[in-house]
């Protein structure tokens, strides 16, 4: 066999691992997240250390990606013992940021917490959705290279059929996150009006996908880069499968109403399922038109990337409806609070019906993104969202024990309800507030495309100049980490560079 066809090899024909792993692995770095707010406001605030925009790189870095890496990796067997380990670690800074706080130290815990429930929040971004696009960006960076080196556990693997494997879980999650912020969501009045314009932008905006998922096919097939060709077919790529659902979702929103985004998801994972039972659709995925895996023809040559595309509609549609919700829901800590516990209960209620789907109609399948792995994709999305948000809620209550602490990416507190601004008192001075708040996860949720073209072509680089068949743990581990370190810091840095343009444009300005 040839260094392509064994790489080929390598990652086909898996089955898999169990959702409860996949679930324990998603929980673990909104722990890590946690554990980096609480691990800021003691350094910072309590013990008077410095932040720096390089302190703040390496302290998100270290806390965030370097656990990331050894959990899909070396580290992958004992994901409850890690669990348990940033469980006690965040649990002993918040302790220490209790016993040593700086607000209502005389108050017992009880009135502190009635206090604390009558805060109103503020911020840009919401943060919870902010850290799971980067959780997922981070996964997803990590996995492409790490899945070719032997130390990454053929488990976590894509699947060839069925099953559930880590990087399964990837594409469904990158959808769901960018749904979440995707231009409907975030203002709901470009909707309102001329429909046409409203499709002629959502069209416009697909354009840059349109040149990177030619590029890469281009690139792919001219040096002869391995591929898995049961993923998405012979031209196919991911690429192309957002740009499909940037065009079907909008002609779907301009029939039906933006807060029934639910409905269609629903609908459209039911009628493709009943689509796959009961017509010849699960054949043609599975073996072509001829039934004997034929890829003559377009069709036929990406027919598992075309057809899984409407899987990959009902999933952001899903995530349309989440972002809705939570956007709706976030001016208050009891908001927060609500919106965390209705979707945790709504991700278990998904589990429950992913069982039954599983037994009682068929095993979830990334290939043809059948019914089982909408339900699967959705609610360990859920699952991992609703962790992110009662994290926040932890770090916000921490802030609040702390004058003046200040945290990149989290909710900003107001002591009174936002009824009349000009009445509310918020717990840190204007000038901290309106610092800009340099941080490894605002860079990556900023930059997340530019992040995913920069893993993808280092990927290709690495995978070219390293015999990663044949790699041992140790030099495995290091380039991998080297590969994350680089591609961090050079999106860390073009964030930068645009804040620092932003503000020497808003200091000429003034």
């Amino acid at each position: 066999m040839s260094q392509k066809q064994m790489k080929e090899a390598f990652v086909s024909n898996l089955n898999g691992t169990t959702v409860l792993e996949i679930t324990q692995g998603l929980c673990f770095p909104a722990f890590c997240i946690l554990c980096r707010g609480f691990l800021i406001i003691f350094s910072q605030y309590l013990c008077s250390f410095s932040h720096t925009w390089k302190t703040r790189f390496f302290i998100d870095f270290v806390v965030l990606i370097v656990p990331m890496v050894a959990t899909l990796t070396i580290w992958a067997s004992f994901i409850l013992l890690e669990l348990l380990a940033v469980i006690i670690f965040g649990a002993g800074l918040f302790y220490q940021i209790y016993r040593r706080r700086t607000c209502y130290a005389r108050l017992p815990f009880q009135k502190i917490l009635e206090k604390f429930l009558n805060i109103s929040l503020e911020s840009e971004y919401i943060p919870a959705i902010s850290c799971f696009r980067v959780i997922t960006s981070a996964f997803t960076a990590i996995a492409i290279l790490a899945v070719d080196f032997p130390f990454f556990p053929r488990r976590f693997a894509k699947t060839e059929l069925y099953g559930t494997g880590a990087m399964d879980f990837g594409v469904g999650g990158f959808v769901f996150g960018t749904a979440m912020v995707c231009l409907e969501v975030r203002r709901r009045k470009c909707m309102e009006g001329s429909k046409l314009h409203y499709f002629i932008n959502s069209l416009y905006s697909v354009w840059p996908l349109v040149f990177l998922g030619i590029g890469r096919l281009a690139i792919i097939k001219s040096i002869g880069y391995q591929e898995h060709l049961t993923e998405y077919g012979v031209h196919w790529n991911f690429f192309f499968t957002i740009i499909v659902v940037k065009l079907i979702t909008p002609l779907l929103l301009i029939i039906f109403p933006l807060n029934k985004s639910w409905i269609i998801a629903l609908s459209v994972t039911v009628l493709y399922q009943l689509a796959l039972d009961f017509t010849s659709l699960k054949g043609l995925i599975l073996y072509g038109t001829d039934g004997s895996g034929t890829r003559v023809g377009l069709l036929n040559a990406n027919r598992e990337g075309i057809i899984s595309t409407l899987g990959y509609v009902a999933i952001h549609m899903a995530g349309v409806q989440t972002g809705l919700y939570v956007h709706k829901n976030q001016s208050h800590i009891k908001d927060l609070i609500k919106v965390a516990c209705f979707l945790l209960l709504a991700a278990i209620s998904l589990f429950i019906s992913l069982y039954v789907v599983q037994v009682n109609v068929e095993a979830v399948s990334r290939r043809m993104a059948n019914l089982a792995f909408c339900i699967w994709i959705v609610a360990s999305s859920l699952i991992l969202l609703s962790s992110l948000l009662l994290g926040d809620i932890l770090l916000s209550f921490a802030k609040f024990l702390i004058k003046g602490a200040l945290v990149p990416c989290s909710w900003t507190l107001i002591q009174s309800p936002v009824t009349n601004k000009k009445h509310s008192e918020y717990l840190i001075p204007e000038a901290e507030r309106m610092e800009p708040r340099l941080c490894l996860i605002t860079a990556l949720n900023r930059k997340q495309l530019i992040f995913f073209l920069l893993s993808n072509i280092t990927t290709g680089l690495i995978n070219l100049m390293v015999d990663t068949l044949h790699s041992s743990t140790l030099w495995a581990l290091f380039v991998v980490n080297l590969y994350m370190f680089s591609n961090c810091l050079i999106v860390y840095v073009l964030y930068l560079q645009d804040k620092t343009i932003q503000a020497g444009r808003g200091g000429s300005s003034l």
